[in-house]
This record gives C-alpha cells, sequence and structure tokens, in this order.
C-alpha cells in the first residue's frame, strides 16, 4: 500500500503526485484551456443528443399557449391549472384560455400560515433548538407546493380567470412578500410559545392565532390584491359569438366552466430509496397547507407502472401533472432533458455514476419543479421513447416553451405522476383505502413543496 494511502494528511509529495498525473496525458491540459475559457457546460454538450432530439411525437394532448410562473416558485399551481384549462377552453368555445395563477397563491398563502401556526400549537412542548422546530420555522411560506395541496385550494376557493385576479409585481418576484410574511410568522411563532410557557391555554392561544391571521391577509392584500367572492363573466368565443353569465363566484365558476373530477385523481411516485416500500401508500409529517383539508398521499411504484399509467392518461388525451428533478442534465435553452445531454466524463475522465435511490439518499437529487405531460412518442411496440412537456417559464425554450424529455431521464429524475384512478390495478387500489405510513418533513419526496 502506498504511503500516502495510509495517512490523513495531504503532504508536499502527495500534490507532487497530483501535478505529474495531471501532466501525464495532454488531455487534460486541452480540458483546462477549454473550461477556463468557457462554460464546462458548453464543452461537455453531447452534440449527438442534441441532433437527434426533435419535436415530433406519436401522442398529442392539446394545449394552450405557454404559461410564465416569472421569479416565483408557483410551478405546481401553473402545471395543476394548465391540466384543465383547455378542457374549459372548449367548454366555451375558446381558442386558448388562461385561469388565475395569483388568485390560488393568495389563498395558499393564507392556508400555509394557518397551517404553520396549527403546527405550532401542536409542537409547544418542543425544544426550540431542536430538529422539528428548526425544520417548521425555515420556510414557512414557501411558494413550493404538492398536487393534493393544489386541490385543496381549488376545491375551496373554486378558480377565476385570470382577468378576474391577473398578476401584480409580487405574485411574480415573491421574494420581498415571502421575506414579510415569513419574519411576521417566526415572531408569531416565538410569542404563541412563549405564551404556552407563561401558562396561557391553548383557547386564549388560538384567540392569539386569529389576530395574527387577520394581519396576514391584510399584507397579502397589499402585495397581490384581494381575491374576487364573485366578479362579472362575459366572452366572446373564437366564432366571434358573445355571451354573458352574469354575476359568478369563483366556486360557481368551477362547477359550470370547468370539467373536472379532482377525487379521481392520484398522485404516484417512484421512490427506490430502501426506506420506502413499493406499492405501499405515504404522506409527509407536517406538509400541507388547508388545515382539514386533505393530507398529502403518495402511492409508491415502480417506475413501469407510473410510466404506463402516464401513457395511458395520454393516449385519452389527458394532460399529467408530474415532479421532477429538472436542474439534471437539462438545457433551458434547447428545452431537453436527456441523460446524455452533457458528457462530463468525457471532461473529468471520471465517472459520476450512482443510482436514483443513491441519489436521494446522499442529497444529490429531489423533486424540484412540476410540469405537464402533453404528449408521448411511442414506438413500434408501445413503449415510450420521449416525452412532450408543457412547462410554465414562458415561451422562450425549446419548442415555443414546450420540451423534450427522453425516456432513460424520465426512469432517472422523474419522481411522481398524477393520474386517473382507473389506470391502477385492483391491488394498487387497495392500496389507497389503506393507512399512509407518516415520513419525516425532511424527506425528499416532500421537497417540491418547499421550493422557493
Amino acid at each position: 500500500m502506498n504511503k500516502s494511502e495510509t495517512r490523513a494528511e495531504i503532504y508536499p509529495d502527495d500534490v507532487l503526485g497530483y501535478r505529474k498525473a495531471f501532466a501525464s496525458d495532454p488531455r487534460r491540459r486541452l480540458a483546462m484551456n477549454a473550461v477556463t475559457k468557457t462554460s464546462v457546460r458548453n464543452i461537455a454538450m453531447d452534440r449527438q443528443s442534441v441532433v437527434r432530439s426533435n419535436h415530433i411525437f406519436s401522442h398529442l394532448v392539446k394545449a394552450g399557449a405557454a404559461t410564465s410562473q416569472n421569479g416565483s416558485g408557483r410551478c405546481w399551481m401553473f402545471a395543476g391549472l394548465n391540466t384543465f384549462r383547455i378542457k374549459a377552453a372548449e367548454k366555451m368555445n375558446l381558442e386558448d384560455f388562461e385561469l388565475s395563477q395569483n388568485f390560488p397563491m393568495f389563498w395558499d398563502k393564507l392556508e400555509k400560515s394557518n397551517f404553520f401556526l396549527e403546527s405550532i400549537l401542536g409542537t409547544l412542548d418542543e425544544e426550540t433548538d431542536g430538529r422539528l422546530i428548526s425544520w417548521l420555522v425555515r420556510d414557512p411560506i414557501q411558494d413550493g407546493g404538492q398536487w393534493d395541496m393544489f386541490v385543496n385550494i381549488v376545491k375551496k376557493y373554486g378558480v377565476v380567470p385570470k382577468e378576474a385576479m391577473p398578476e401584480t409585481e409580487s405574485s411574480g418576484s415573491t421574494g420581498m412578500m415571502n421575506d414579510r410574511v415569513t419574519v411576521k410568522l417566526r415572531a408569531y411563532a416565538a410569542r404563541l410559545r412563549k405564551l404556552h410557557r407563561q401558562g396561557a391555554s391553548l383557547e386564549a392561544l388560538k384567540a392569539e392565532k386569529a389576530g395574527m391571521l387577520e394581519e396576514v391577509y391584510r399584507m397579502l392584500a397589499i402585495h397581490l390584491g384581494e381575491p374576487p367572492t364573485s366578479f362579472l363573466w362575459q366572452w366572446r368565443d373564437k366564432d366571434k359569438v358573445f355571451h354573458r353569465d352574469g354575476i359568478i363566484t369563483p366556486q360557481e365558476f368551477l362547477a359550470k366552466y370547468v370539467p373536472v373530477d379532482l377525487d379521481a385523481m392520484v398522485c404516484l411516485i417512484h421512490c427506490p430509496q430502501a426506506s420506502v416500500d413499493f406499492n405501499k401508500l405515504y404522506t409527509i409529517d407536517y406538509l400541507g397547507n388547508v388545515v382539514g383539508g386533505q393530507i398529502v398521499r403518495y402511492l409508491n411504484v415502480d417506475i413501469e407502472v407510473m410510466k404506463k399509467a402516464a401513457v395511458a392518461m395520454i393516449r385519452d388525451e389527458r394532460p399529467v401533472w408530474f415532479g421532477c428533478d429538472v436542474g439534471k442534465m437539462f438545457d433551458r435553452d434547447l428545452g431537453l432533458m436527456d441523460v446524455d445531454l452533457f458528457d462530463y466524463e468525457g471532461v473529468y475522465e471520471t465517472s459520476f455514476e450512482t443510482d436514483k435511490a443513491e441519489r436521494l439518499d446522499y442529497g444529490h437529487s429531489q423533486m424540484n419543479h412540476a410540469m405537464v405531460f402533453t404528449g408521448v412518442d411511442l414506438d413500434d411496440e408501445g413503449q415510450p421513447r420521449k416525452w412532450r412537456v408543457e412547462n410554465s417559464w414562458g415561451d422562450k425554450g425549446g419548442d415555443k416553451g414546450f420540451m423534450i424529455m427522453t425516456d432513460a431521464w424520465f426512469d432517472a429524475y422523474n419522481y411522481e405522476v398524477v393520474v386517473d384512478k382507473k389506470h391502477l390495478s385492483p391491488g394498487l387500489l387497495a392500496v389507497l383505502d389503506t393507512a399512509p405510513i407518516g415520513l419525516p418533513p425532511w424527506h425528499p419526496m416532500g421537497a417540491l413543496a418547499r421550493a422557493r
């Protein structure tokens, strides 16, 4: 065994060995010269991966023009609304249609504030510097969310057309709003816990909470505007015919113009960690938005089960909400997600090989973005080759905002899809009736709801 392999420190003779090894191959100097002048992404980009990508798919779902979440983390809301806005457009005979994303954002922020304060009231005897309290106060009003959280807001508050509650500066750039509300929520948590130590009753603490939520509502209204309780709905359809429905509430608009059965949908995840079993139902502790609403529920399945259900949805001409790790092996300008897109191994002369479970276990990958599948390219045997993706980053990247995901990328970095229960086997449907197993709040399957 080499002496340097048995000692802890790095010595000068070790560095000399590193230098000699680097100089032993002229390709390393060539790589250094290239990367010191140009981004390693550009150097490593595989030309063949770029050339073979195209936006031709065997099966497509009708989609509208690309939407933009701007500088916010509302991807899960945009994706959720994008799954049924075209059905609403068809019902009203419109060419395209966009629902307000500011409207559910307002209610999500208010509900998250209440959910946070209720979590604080439920953990009053936890140590302030313990992991749980530290986790709860880390990002109490973040932009992220999950499908079940989206369903909670839509069911409780309804939806409205974009013109009924348009975007504001803060809805598209949430940093300052989130910062100010977070300051207040942390101060509220400190006050509630202090009052508890002084002997205040839970009833008295609940009364304190009511005043706190009134202040949060005020702050949100200043940033986002007040959400309408009703609005005048009239439109001219694509045949130039004028329609007027009169004054309508958001809940009435949802029931009348948005043909969607939210209760029929279920979240499938692919989490291959050894600590999580397949064909079991899971939830994430302390993750949610609406107190009294449905909890986050995940049915963990094999990747082929997930893909089969997603393909079945697209064959039915229905878009598919999904959650993935968008930052891996992805080029935004090209709109391309491909595990072979960057040849980093060739640049560095080393392998970066890890499996999906290891990437989750060691913090290299997690769900951080939600989008919508609006197409799939199936081969002659009916197996997917690539997927068409509707994003919410505007129309600049890819094909006017629509992107390509190779099937190998799906395997490696996609973690969740939302599908109709009818596409599941009887055995999996039975699992949905079992009590979900709780995972800790910091589990990677909860990461999408913490996106900023």
